[in-house]
Order: C-alpha cells, then structure tokens, then sequence
C-alpha cells in the first residue's frame, strides 16, 4: 500500500496516527536545524517535516535531496503544527517524518507548478502533464467530470439510453470539412471521422430507441479560435415521438438543473426570441441579454437630410452606452479605430453625446437639429450621460458589426459577468440560406432539419422565406447547444435535397441509408446537441474552452506536446495505397 490518506484529508483528528502519504514534492523549505516538504497529490497539501531532535539519523539529509516534483512515499506520525495555515484544510496538522522513500526523481521542471506559473501558453502546453498538476487546470478537469456526471445521471433519469455510434463513417457535403481517413482493406476508399453522430441519432430513432443520449467526440477540419478546437465533446440527444414544446422542456429542464447543481442558480422559464427579432435588436443569434444596449432604428429619423452616408445606407441603427458620455476625443476616436478594424469592418462610426442638461452634442451637429437627436436618443433609449454609437450600411453586415460593438462596450463595462447566467431560447430560424459563391441555397443547419408546419410547399415559391422548425439554446451570448426537429418521411426528404442542388443520384448515393430507413415506419423525431467544452467553460465561468479539455490543441490545430500532426512512414503510405497518389 503506497498511502493510507491522501494529501488533503488528515486534520486535527488524526493527531498521534501512524500514516503514510504518497505524492509530489511541491516545496522543500530548508532551515538548516529542520526541514519542510510540502507533498501534493490531486487532493490537496500535507506539509512533512524533518528536523535533527526528532527525526532518525539521516532523514534530515534525505529531504534536503528531495527535489521540486521528486515523487516521495513518506510514513510518518500526525502531529499538531505550531505555525497554522489556516488557508489549507490540512493547515492544522503537519506529518513528523520516520520513513522517506524516493518513488521516482524529477527533472527540475520547465515551469514553476504552482497556480501563478512562470510558463507561457505553448510551454505548458508542451508539458501538458505538467500543467495539469496546477490547481486552476486541475481544478477544470475535475469541474467538467462533475458536469459530465449530473448531465448523465439526469438524462438517465428520464429514460434515455446511452448508445454508442460509430467514429468510421462515410463523409458527406454538408457542414465543415471532414478528417478522412484511408482503408487499408478498400484500396481508394475513405472513412470520415464524424462531425456529429447526426444520422446514426435519426436511425435509432427509426429502430425504436426513443430516448438516446451520448457524450461523444466529433471532428471538424476547420480554422480555430478559442471556442473551438479539431476534435470536441457534444451532448447528443434525440427523441421520438415529440414536437418542438417537448423538446424545449425536456432540455430547459436539463439546463435548469445544471445551473442549479453546479452554481446554485435558480432559473424561471427560458425567455424565447425568435432569429428575426434576436438579429434586429441584437446584431446576432446568440444574444447575450444579461445587459441592455438593444439597437434602435435610426433610418427613417436619420435619412432625407444632407448626410449622403445616411441617405445611402440600406440601415442606419445605434446603441446607448451607458455612462459613455464623458469619454474624452481620444476614447471616441479609439471607438472609432475598433469599429474599423478588419476584424469587425465597419468603415466608420457617428456619435451622439446625451449631457446630462439634456442637451445633445454629435459628430454631426451641422447636419442635424437637436430635435432629430432626442428622437435617435428616444430610438435607443438613450438617458443623459449615455453616449450613442450608429453605424449604416448594408443591413445585415450594419447589424453584425453593431452587435460586436455592442458586445465590446458590454465588456469593457464589466456588463458580461461570469456569475451571472442568462439562458435563451432562439427559435424560427431561416431553413435554407443562400451562398453567392456557390450560387445556391444550403441548409442553415443541416439538411434533415424540418421546415415549419405547413411551409414545406413555399420553398418553390420563396426559400428564403421558409422557417426551419429548429432551436438554439443560447447562454451569456454564446450557443451551447441547438438542433430541430427532423424531416421524417422519404418525401420530403427528396424535396429538400433537391433544394439544396442534390440530384437524385448524389442525394442516393450520400444518404441512401437514411432514405431506405425512412420507408419502414420512421416516427416523428427531434433533437438536440449541446457543445460539452462550451458549455462546461460558461458554467466555469470563462469562455475559452482550452483549459477544460485535458490535452487541447494550439491555434494551429497541432498537439505540440506528442509532436501531431507528423510525417508518417513511407511503408503505412504504401499499405494504404497512398505512395502513388502522392
């Protein structure tokens, strides 16, 4: 037996117990007349000490050899410490030392292991083992296995089945790129690893199943940022026999108690907002509405006087920002320079001053009376003190860049807190949304999402007209899950390809099986994924995912600690029949 305790349970009460401990060097304090080590295992600290009238002849040496990350096996007595800490659960007690064993020495690490390190991102990430060591990445790893348990014990709880679904699939068109990988056994032929379990759900469905959850790994080749990385974890669910309604409760339900559980949040029902409305106030789908700042209108005020942007713009529409009135010409002017950074694109921004006498001073005073600038405060709900941002332009990039400013101002004004949790529902999305490059329509989720009741007919008519009968859950302004309910008969399937400019033999050859399925009595099925990395990250209260994924890759999608992507031998290439082709 390495350990009777771990390092974070022994206290007062253990006084006089023979123990012994099994960890990690964290510390070693040497005083001459005595030394200290403090030993780390995952659950805590025990500070063992060595000193020349107690300890046995030789062990005062053995710990000043000790090094940082030396992993030790100590046996020793539990004794009171004179010097408390009262910042540790184990601050009471410290272990008098009568037996020190040196496990296995440690290399002087990279970086300091401790939760203020010294080591840059792409250094811990080389030594991610390492890293893992430090209380806040530690501290992640355990919050998201705690997550991960209470969305399995309640989803179990109301009757769904965990199934697997096959990681080697065949690669469709839709959605991301695909990770591919060679078959050995099919010369020329390709697995796909999958971006979703999407159609394996829908089988299930069609088997019987019901009910259906996993946690399950997805991939998708695509560029990164901190949000997102090549392979992550969703939350897959489908159900059979429901409605949009059931949907939304079962899953509202599920949030509720992780707020609840996890951060002690009490939440009433979800508000629901549809895409429409989400974008005309918001500038986004995913709105953060844990604070104010909706967009007014200002195009039929601001238009038809002598201000040519204006007048030319397809939109013209502004925010309040509060307090922002007493910013100096510097800080408008950085305003300004964000708003046309090529990030956000916008090519530049007006401004209204509200004083608090009532009066209103904007850069572009010679244009407008004072009249037209209460009525564009009264259009935002600006109050005196406010400062109002407008942008113009073509509406819907106007209003995308808008929404980022929006976003930014909330930020810098401490409006986006991470205590504070605002669930969303964003429901009607547009079905089909058109491409200019490839001059066609594609699926604005995927292309077994069902149109609303009774609107399959108006995609001859207007496709872009046509709703989806699909939801997102949105969370402090970022979507941590969505999905609709599934188009289920044959039928409509083929209509719905048709429209996204499948012909029937490219619609048969990618998705036979799924229409095959449909002709043996398909139920009516719906469901939902939700991100796991994102949504364990927001509950953590951050928005980068990196830290709660145990070994994550970098921006540029590589795994610097195992050196991959990598080269591979030229004898694999040829057994996968790929030395030919390259």
């Amino acid at each position: 037996m390495y350990r009777s305790h771990t390092c974070g349970e022994l206290n007062e009460s253990h006084l006089g117990q023979t123990v012994q401990l099994a960890g990690w060097a964290h510390k070693v304090r040497d005083k001459g007349f005595v030394v200290w080590i403090d030993l780390r295992d995952r659950y805590g600290i025990t500070q063992l000490v060595f000193d020349q009238d107690r300890s046995e002849a030789g062990l005062l040496e053995q710990a000043r050899s000790t090094g940082r990350e030396f992993v030790v096996q100590a046996t020793g007595t539990v004794v009171e410490r004179a010097s408390k800490n009262p910042k540790l659960p184990t601050g009471s007690i410290e272990i008098l030392v009568t037996s020190l064993k040196v496990l296995n020495p440690s290399l002087t690490p990279p970086f300091t292991v401790e939760d203020e390190t010294d080591g840059g991102e792409e250094l811990r990430m080389k030594y991610r083992y390492l890293d893992i060591r430090r209380n806040p990445v530690k501290s992640k790893l355990l919050f998201r296995a705690r997550v991960a348990l209470e969305v399995r014990n309640y989803l179990s709880g109301k009757g769904f089945v965990e199934i697997e679904t096959p990681y080697l699939i065949k690669s469709t068109p839709e959605g991301a790129r695909d990770f591919v990988v060679p078959s050995r056994l099919n010369e020329g032929q390709f697995y796909a690893l999958p971006q979703s379990p999407q159609t394996f759900k829908q089988l299930l469905m069609v088997g019987g199943m019901d009910k259906y959850f996993q946690l399950v790994k997805c991939f998708r080749d695509e560029d990164l940022r901190a949000d997102r990385q090549p392979e992550f974890t969703q939350i897959d669910c489908e159900m059979a026999f429901v409605e949009q309604e059931d949907i939304l409760n079962t899953f509202e339900g599920l949030t509720s108690h992780l707020l609840k559980t996890i951060n002690g949040v009490e939440t009433g029902p979800f508000p629901r907002m549809t895409y429409d409305e989400a974008v005309s106030r918001y500038g986004s789908d995913k709105p953060d509405i844990r604070f104010g700042m909706e967009f007014g209108d200002l195009t039929s005020l601001a238009q038809h006087r002598d201000f040519g942007v204006f007048n030319q713009a397809g939109l013209v529409v502004g925010i309040a920002v509060p307090g922002a009135a007493e910013y100096t010409r510097k800080e408008v002017d950085a305003l300004v320079d964000w708003v046309k950074r090529p990030q956000v694109g916008a090519s530049g921004m007006v401004y209204v001053r509200c004083l608090g006498d009532g009066t209103y001073k904007s850069s572009v005073d010679k244009f407008y009376t004072s009249e037209d600038l209460a009525q564009w405060a009264e259009a935002t709900q600006a109050r005196p003190g406010d400062l109002i941002c407008i942008l113009s332009g073509e509406t819907e990039s106007t209003r995308t860049r808008l929404g980022m400013l929006r976003m930014e101002m909330g930020q810098r004004l401490g409006l986006r807190k991470a205590d504070q949790f605002a669930p969303l529902w964003v429901i009607d999305f547009p079905l089909l949304e058109f491409d200019p490059e490839s001059g066609r329509y594609h699926a604005m989720h995927h292309p077994f999402t069902a149109p609303k009741p009774g609107q399959l007919q108006m995609l001859e008519s207007d496709p872009a007209a046509v709703r989806a009968n699909a939801y997102d859950l949105v969370l402090n302004g970022n979507e941590i899950g969505g999905g609709s309910i599934r188009i289920h008969d044959k039928q409509t399937q083929a209509v719905m390809f048709r429209h996204l400019g499948f012909t029937e033999e490219q619609a048969r050859n990618q998705f036979g099986f799924l229409m095959d399925a449909f002709q043996f009595g398909a139920p009516p099925h719906g469901g939902i994924a939700f991100g796991l990395d994102r949504l364990v990250a927001i509950l953590g209260g951050q928005e980068s995912i990196r830290d709660f994924i145990a070994f994550p890759k970098n921006n540029n999608g590589r795994d610097v600690m195992i050196d991959a992507p990598a080269e591979i031998d030229p004898a694999q290439l040829e057994e996968l029949h790929l030395a030919l082709r390259l």
